[in-house]
Parts: structure tokens; C-alpha cells; sequence
């Protein structure tokens, strides 16, 4: 659970594929950051409502995810920070800042860190509160499975994200994706383990931890 001054976290499900847009806010200094301008500016500006925008933040490029980015940009006046890509189907991306695996972004008194976790796309980032529990996960993981891939080799990268990154959270750590609802670590890691215990072959597309 979030702890005293921890960040607030709002959302708002945008578009016709009901995307998670994310914005996070520093209680004490009302800086925020918006993470993921998938559709709909106007509601986008609501979920911003009473804080100071300093960034826009990316998870990866699907359309879905940054339908609204170039709307928000003109009307937030703030810096762009995303992964280096490649991005998808060669997306020509002009971002002030460049995330790596590690890199820290600052937002008020409050810091998220962002994770490389690629396998859906190349560029996927997770982004995690330092100090806290929770993490915007994008398209990476689900409740009921991992995020969708196009072909055997970045399944593959599914797999070792999961294994090598995404097991290593704490059960606690409560993920937010990009679509559908939050749900705890812990509670899936059964079902995550026994996933990879599998032999999935040349498998790609979508999968369920079932």
C-alpha cells in the first residue's frame, strides 16, 4: 500500500482499446509527469487537474499509447522522455531525453526509475516509484498473461524479462498496465513460474499464464 506523502497515481482508461493512460503526482509540490497519452486530450487534461506537468513519459510506441502525444505536447510545453528504440514500424520519435534500464526521472520529491523490459516491443520501460511498491508496467505483464509478441525470438525476451526481471520484484509490488486493472505481484507469481517452467517451442502472439 501506498505509504504517507507516497505519490498519488490517477488513470484513465482512453481510447477505442480502453488504454491506461497514467499520471503521477507529488503531493507536496503538485509536480506530476503523464505517462502514456494514448487518446482523448481533453480527458487527459482532466486526469492532470490541480498539478504541474514537468514530463511526458513513454512506456513503448504502439499506436494506442501515444495517439494523444502530439496534442499533449503542444499543450503541456514539456519534455518528451522515452526509450532510445527502435520504435514501431520505424516511428519517427523526437524525445528531449532518453531513457535507459536504471535511469531516474524526478518528479517533485519523488523519484520513478525506469526499467527496461523489452519482448512486446524493443522499447517497452516499465516506470517504479523508488520507496514504494507500485510500478507502471505498460504492456509488459497483465493479470492474465504477458503482453503480446510478434514473433518466436521476442517471445523469447518475454521470457527471460519475466524470469530475469520481473520475478525479482518484491510480492507486494502492485503492477499497473496499460490495460485492464492493477493487481500484486505475489499473487501471480505461481502462475508466472509455472508459465516458464513450460516448453513453449517457436510460440508467439498472445498468451495467458493458463
Amino acid at each position: 500500500m501506498p505509504q504517507q506523502n507516497a505519490m498519488e497515481l490517477r488513470t484513465r482508461a482512453v481510447g477505442p482499446w480502453s488504454m491506461n493512460s497514467y499520471a503521477l503526482v507529488c503531493p507536496d509540490t503538485r509536480a506530476s509527469v503523464l505517462i502514456d497519452p494514448g487518446a482523448d486530450p481533453a480527458a487527459l487534461d482532466a486526469m492532470l487537474a490541480g498539478s504541474a506537468p514537468v514530463a511526458i513519459l513513454l512506456t513503448h510506441t504502439h499506436p494506442d499509447h501515444v495517439g494523444a502525444l502530439e496534442p499533449m505536447r503542444a499543450r503541456l510545453g514539456v519534455p518528451l522522455l522515452a526509450h532510445a528504440g527502435p520504435y514501431f514500424k520505424s516511428l519517427q520519435l523526437a524525445a528531449d531525453r532518453v531513457l535507459a534500464d536504471g535511469d531516474t526521472v524526478a518528479v517533485g520529491r519523488h523519484t520513478l526509475r525506469a526499467i527496461a523490459t523489452p519482448g512486446h516491443l524493443p522499447d517497452m520501460l516499465c516506470y517504479a516509484i523508488e520507496g514504494d511498491r507500485r510500478v507502471v508496467v505498460g504492456d509488459t505483464i497483465f493479470d492474465g498473461g504477458p503482453g503480446r509478441t510478434t514473433s518466436a525470438a521476442d517471445f523469447k525476451t518475454t521470457l527471460r524479462v519475466l524470469r530475469d526481471v520481473i520475478l525479482g520484484w518484491h510480492d507486494d509490488t502492485v503492477c499497473y498496465p496499460g490495460h485492464g486493472s492493477e493487481f500484486r505481484l505475489g499473487d501471480k507469481r505461481a502462475a508466472i513460474e509455472a508459465f516458464l517452467a513450460r516448453d513453449h517451442g517457436e510460440f508467439f502472439g498472445d498468451a495467458t499464464w493458463e
